[in-house]
């Protein structure tokens, strides 16, 4: 055994305390965990660790604390969670990183911008659903072979590559102080298709958020996404779009790709204010 072992496995175990939610709407409840500490440990890690023991520091039996993950690489974006008061992807949140910054206890909290469903588990259908509105897609008229496309430069493919690395994670949503929580609460007896479009209308109303403002640019400068460049421009001029941001730069801050946004929120304004005065003119 290296020292660097011998020294984890003497080490105090890890106090972890969770913030829980045992479903959507109901009251949240916090829970201190004392985890065993082993080498290079992450926060996924800590949460294994706590089903594996299932009870908290004072002997009380509970159920895993439910969470999101999926790639473990900080690639799917589903594990994103508030920790020790700061949004960030678990998979890459190290504990010990995270010791040194705060040696008492490790703190970890659902986002709160988005509903919570279980625990650390929210429903970022929002996020998803401000892609439909943005149309953040490439338009395929079919799959047939139509040969190459149009060639882009050096400069776009720059441009564009790292607004593609966006994994609709919800970091610059969960910092941005104009992206506000909209929850709705379903009434008794309503069918899923009937809540369904009540929660759609009014997400609708929201403010899209950088994500979808960064990828409605990377599409818009695609040779072929470029053909719905009008229509996402409409969107980012509807309710809740670009002209709701306040710059406050807390995105692109906390975004685990180091995505421009703040680059893509002005072009994006830029873009918003010529397509204003073309339908002014047009008229």
């Amino acid at each position: 055994m290296s020292t660097a072992q011998a020294n984890t496995t003497k080490a105090a175990p890890l106090k972890v305390r969770v913030r829980r939610q045992d479903g959507p709407g109901q009251e949240p409840y916090w829970q201190l965990f004392s985890v065993p500490r082993e080498a290079d440990m992450n926060v996924i890690s800590i949460l294994q660790k706590i089903a594996a023991i299932g009870q908290t520091i004072d002997g009380q039996k509970v159920t895993p604390v439910a969470w999101d993950c999926g790639c473990l690489e900080e690639v799917c974006g589903a594990c994103t969670m508030v920790i020790n008061g700061h949004v960030r992807q678990s998979c890459t949140a190290l504990v010990e990183k995270l010791v040194s910054d705060q040696p008492d206890e490790i703190v970890l909290e659902p986002m709160s911008k988005f509903p919570v469903i279980r625990d650390l588990m929210v429903d970022r259908g929002r996020l998803f659903g401000t892609l439909k509105r943005v149309k953040g897609w490439v338009p395929v008229d079919s799959y047939n072979d139509m040969g190459p496309g149009e060639r882009q430069s050096m400069q776009q493919q720059e441009q564009n590559y790292p607004l593609s690395q966006c994994m609709s994670c919800g970091c610059c949503l969960e910092a941005c102080p104009q992206y506000l929580k909209i929850e709705v609460e379903r009434k008794p007896d309503e069918s899923d298709e009937a809540y369904e479009q009540r929660k759609a209308a009014a997400y609708d109303k929201g403010f899209i958020g950088a994500a979808a403002i960064s990828q409605a640019m990377l599409f818009n400068n695609h040779p072929t996404g470029k053909a719905l460049a009008d229509e996402r421009n409409e969107a980012l001029t509807g309710p809740g779009g670009v002209q709701v941001c306040g710059n406050a730069q807390n995105c692109v801050a906390v975004c685990p790709k180091e995505i421009p946004l703040t680059q893509s929120i002005a072009r994006a304004g830029r873009s918003a204010t010529i397509h204003t005065l073309k339908k002014f003119f047009d008229r």
